[in-house]
């Protein structure tokens, strides 16, 4: 849905906007907290009850980042409301956690108006992604969003440098992406079906100038495609694959990027439990982030050329669906015995990592998915597992991670359990078949995939933990994350 926020930089003072909140940055001091440089000029300070010092101590303020106090001040003869926002050091993570904050304190405000006119500017595009990502709403309630719980209609940086605005329409747009993503996710899955994600490509690839192709179930058959069309062969709702290319003047490079896009999962014959398949509309997010984060690279400028493939099925059952012992026959001719048929997104990106191996002819590939419950078990809902066969992409990822504030912590790609992904009937096993080495489901699942590589430089994000979120928080709302959209976005950008 779109943003009800929107946030601009504005000429002037704080002192002369009619904002209905207006708010000071407060920073961490070597000697306590102080207000940054500038920002009460203009006659503010007169409007106040008391000297920033004495309120800083009367609220015990410290200028850590989120840190907040409202108050009433007196201007023009009425009152409007007055904020001290703790902004930390000043840094990106500060700002984006700071800008959180911010956004929802000022839910029923309409406008508001923060001072810092020399913020840096990767601070000022993390506190845009902050502030809008905080105000994000997904609902298909019939009464509207009570008035006092409605996110502020705008959020003006006063005083803002020319450097400073475009960081703000930067971070405005790798939040945008990010929203798309969410939107995608949250969708019911009654509505999203494999077909219906296809057309929100086409759409995209429309509206971003990139080029599209839309592979049906004959066309997955025709081509080889055996397991995308096994894991949604018990559906009525039939599987695609979807390739998107973005190619910018005289690109520096091909990176593929590949999203597991499972539209429902209800585990198949291996059938989950209600209560871990009440979240599965959700399971398609690989898929989401790669088609949001091929919206934007036109945007931001991205000189890489990029190809991304949403491999799309529903995992359901029914008397068509796979069998547990069944062997299917991917792209590349590898074959695979399904010992689980919970463990379909692996299959799914095997398909489109072997085609994008063997086809597409990139320098590096990365695929994105909601994939193993071990991840999450390994580290949690905060932190994404990233593996990867080459040093120094899985260092690009994690420094890009690191300043999305979307972290990543890389796994090891253990070889001596590589003799869990064989099968005793067929190439491989989609599930690990040696109990010696314990259950390592995320680095089963993980060395599973690099058998379709090709031998490319490849890294996998496994985002089964951080790609949910059960509550609101910080720049999270309930529902689909889209975890590492922004991550993506700074990598490709940076490249």
């Amino acid at each position: 849905m779109p943003f009800a926020t929107e946030i601009r930089p504005r000429p002037g003072t704080l002192a002369e906007s009619t904002a209905d909140l207006l708010v000071l940055p407060v920073l961490t001091g070597g000697e306590g907290p102080e207000a940054a440089e500038g920002v009460a000029d203009g006659g503010l300070t007169s409007a106040l009850p008391a000297p920033l010092t004495e309120l800083f101590a009367h609220y015990s303020l410290t200028g850590a980042p989120g840190e907040l106090s409202r108050f009433p001040v007196s201007r023009d003869g009425g009152l409007v409301s007055l904020a001290l926002l703790g902004v930390g050091s000043g840094s990106p993570a500060d700002l984006r956690k700071a800008g959180a904050v911010l956004a929802r304190a000022a839910r029923g405000d309409g406008r508001v108006a923060l001072a810092w006119p020399d913020a840096d500017g990767e601070a000022a595009t993390a506190f845009a992604e902050g502030a809008l990502l905080a105000s994000y709403t997904f609902t298909m309630k019939s009464e509207p969003i009570p008035e006092d719980r409605r996110p502020a209609e705008r959020i003006e940086v006063v005083g803002a440098t020319d450097a400073v605005a475009e960081a703000l329409t930067r971070g405005a747009r790798l939040a945008e992406a990010t929203a798309l993503a969410r939107d995608l996710i949250n969708t019911p899955s009654m509505t999203k079906d494999p077909e219906w994600m296809a057309a929100r490509a086409r759409e995209v690839a429309e509206n971003a100038e990139l080029s599209v192709r839309v592979w049906d179930e004959k066309d997955l058959q025709d081509e080889g495609f055996g397991a995308i069309l096994a894991v949604g062969q018990g559906s009525s709702r039939a599987s695609r694959l979807v390739r998107l290319t973005y190619t910018p003047e005289n690109p520096v490079g091909h990176v593929v990027l590949a999203g597991k896009g499972i539209t429902f999962d209800s585990g198949g014959l291996s059938l989950k439990p209600n209560e871990n398949m009440s979240l599965m509309k959700t399971d398609m997010s690989g898929s989401a982030i790669v088609l949001a984060v091929l919206s934007a690279l036109r945007d931001l400028g991205v000189r890489t050329k990029v190809t991304g493939l949403l491999a799309l099925a529903e995992n359901s059952f029914s008397g068509d669906a796979t069998r547990i012992g069944d062997v299917l026959t991917t792209y590349t001719g590898k074959t695979v015995e399904v010992l689980n048929s919970d463990a379909e997104g692996r299959l799914v990106l095997a398909d489109a990592l072997g085609y994008a191996s063997s086809e597409l002819e990139p320098d590096l590939l990365v695929d994105v998915a909601t994939l193993t419950g071990a991840a999450k078990v390994a580290l949690g809902t905060g932190m994404g597992a990233l593996y990867s066969n080459d040093d120094a992409v899985a260092a690009e990822l994690s420094k890009a991670a690191d300043a999305a504030g979307e972290p990543l912590w890389r796994m090891p790609l253990t070889e001596e359990y590589v003799p869990t992904t064989e099968s005793r009937v067929a190439d491989l096993a989609n599930i690990g078949t040696r109990r010696e080495f314990g259950p390592a489901g995320a680095t089963d699942a993980a060395l599973f995939l690099r058998e379709f590589t090709g031998g490319l430089p490849w890294a996998h994000l496994d985002i089964a933990g951080p790609g949910r979120s059960m509550k609101e928080s910080g720049l999270l709302s309930k529902g689909g994350t889209a975890f590492t959209t922004r991550t993506l976005l700074r990598w490709l950008a940076e490249r």
